[in-house]
């Protein structure tokens, strides 16, 4: 598994356990470096950067996601599509070395390993609009 798509993973990890625990995700990242093993992984830097960019723009990433997602609130996604969605939409929207494809084909990519079997498609259709309009 390449390193930036271990370091999803992980932040994915750390933001579903926020999520479904209704913990802030720097206290629940905390934790989570508390139980890695020692030296952590080189993929961690990124990770903590997903995480911390997630958690310092959740209202407008959500808000994102909410305008672009036809005919489903945040509340009604699983949750893992939610967090995957929000990784996505924040490379998409303030990280620019990440190319637009890249983002939304790891976050299909994981929710293909990871979600429903209709999560790659809605996501890959929802994040697709988004590329196309929120990042002009």
């Amino acid at each position: 598994m390449p390193a930036r798509r271990k370091a999803r993973k992980r932040a994915l990890d750390v933001l579903y356990q926020s999520d479904i625990r209704d913990l802030p995700p720097a206290e629940v990242l905390a934790s989570y470096l508390e139980h890695l093993e020692r030296p952590h992984p080189e993929h961690m830097g990124y990770a903590i950067f997903l995480i911390d960019g997630v958690a310092g723009h959740l209202s407008r990433i959500d808000e994102v996601i909410s305008t672009y997602a036809e005919g489903w609130s945040l509340e009604r996604m699983p949750v893992v599509d939610r967090n995957l969605a929000r990784i996505a939409v924040y490379e998409l929207l303030h990280v620019d070395e990440i190319d637009d494809a890249v983002a939304i084909t790891e976050a299909v990519e994981l929710a293909r390993q990871m979600s429903t079997d209709d999560s790659p498609r809605f996501l890959n259709g929802v994040l697709g609009r988004i590329a196309e309009y929120a990042t002009r």
